[in-house]
């Protein structure tokens, strides 16, 4: 009998509104744009004005670390011809190349060491 008068009524609690309870999920969400989508393509349009103006003479490197300078743009612009050397030339896929060499990169390395 006494559990009876004990189980009275909870006091009532307000109603949450729903824009509280999905808060915490659009939060997460907006974090994980900001900071992993945003500046994945700020790359990638980086990297497709850089490929859109490969020209004549610009030297490059590829995925697979050759050092070319461009001879020659396919007129599809899917290739790309490098001189690699004198008598060296190879045909690479426009899109295998990472980007413009620079070759004061290289010179300030070894002043370095």
């Amino acid at each position: 009998m006494l559990f009876l008068l004990a189980d009275g009524e909870a006091p009532a609690q307000p109603e949450q509104s729903p824009l509280l309870t999905y808060l915490p999920i659009i939060v997460m969400v907006l974090v994980f744009y900001f900071i992993l989508l945003r500046p994945q393509q700020k790359e990638q349009r980086r990297r497709a004005e850089m490929l859109a103006a490969l020209k004549k003479n610009d030297k490059v490197v590829t995925s697979g670390g050759i050092i070319g300078t461009v001879v020659e743009v396919s007129a599809d612009n899917q290739r790309v011809t490098l001189k690699v050397d004198d008598n060296t030339r190879i045909k690479v896929l426009r899109s295998r190349i990472e980007g413009v060499y620079e070759e004061k990169a290289e010179a300030d390395s070894a002043k370095k060491s």
